[in-house]
């Protein structure tokens, strides 16, 4: 019976279970942390009811089971509507391939300065307490967040950066959006996060909330400074993580678009000679020199 059982078995057989198995392995890492978790393991308690109830005999019980579970396959799509976005979004940039391809082919000068000039104007906002929402276009297209504010399609420099976030800016309220490291919109308008426990029991703030929300739609990098306490947090994958200091901040910035590249060289180094000029021109000393 064994010898049968072997001799059936094909590539086709082990490629079916691969299969599958990838599947099911991309599918529970889109929806961890999330919660699609919660939800799936109620409809897994409803299921094994179901089914004890059957072995058991109770036919009533049984019958109301079954219709209540076709209702909530018919809702499933409704309340998972985020995550089957996310999903589909993740298999239209090809499942992970262009990532690979990316860290493989290397990056290029511009964009290692276009981060240490990031990171250097993110700790001037920070030590500034000005408060400020960086989002970092990966793979998934952000047009619709774009339209929502004012286009400037300039080169990343750090007065710039430091001028668009200036309270006495009229583009400082809202996200400014880099695409290919290259300032493509600012004053921009996020989703904010579905998750009001989360964000409840953390206490986040509307920058925090919009970070989060946009973290959980796309894969976006989205840096946010605290307006209240100057902390710097960045929000991936629908988790927000508090930066510890401004070379953890590269340092993680550097490992999401330059993995093959190793730095503990602070940004200061990188950028050029008038960026040090730029906070003296964007923030007035509070002395009123």
């Amino acid at each position: 019976m064994k010898n049968n059982f072997f001799q059936t078995i094909t590539l086709l057989d082990f490629l079916d279970v691969f299969v599958i198995a990838v599947f099911l392995y991309y599918f529970f890492i889109l929806i961890q942390g999330t919660r699609a978790i919660q939800i799936l393991k109620g409809v897994g308690v409803l299921l094994v009811f179901m089914l004890l109830s059957r072995y058991l005999g109770l036919q009533t019980v049984y019958w109301v089971m079954q219709f209540l579970l076709y209702g909530i396959a018919v809702a499933l799509p409704i309340v998972f509507q985020p995550e089957l976005r996310r999903a589909l979004g993740y298999i239209g940039r090809g499942g992970g391939i262009r990532e690979i391809l990316s860290a493989v082919s290397g990056g290029t000068i511009s964009s290692i300065q276009a981060i240490d000039t990031i990171v250097w104007a993110v700790e001037q906002l920070a030590e500034s307490r000005i408060g400020a929402l960086i989002v970092m276009e990966r793979q998934t297209g952000l047009e619709e967040y774009i339209e929502t504010g004012t286009i400037l399609d300039a080169d990343i420099s750090a007065k710039l950066l430091l001028s668009v976030f200036n309270t006495k800016s009229p583009l400082h309220d809202g996200a400014l959006i880099v695409r290919n490291f290259r300032i493509i919109a600012a004053s921009c308008y996020l989703p904010l996060s579905e998750n009001v426990v989360k964000t409840r029991s953390k206490g986040y703030g509307t920058r925090h909330r919009a970070a989060l929300g946009l973290s959980e739609q796309t894969d976006a990098v989205i840096i946010v400074v605290s307006e209240e306490t100057g902390n710097v947090s960045i929000a991936r994958n629908g988790k927000i993580t508090r930066s510890s200091n401004l070379d953890s901040l590269k340092k993680f910035l550097m490992n999401i678009w330059h993995p093959e590249k190793k730095t503990t060289v602070r940004s200061e180094n990188f950028l050029s000679k008038g960026a040090n000029i730029a906070i003296t021109d964007v923030f007035k000393k509070k002395s009123g020199s």
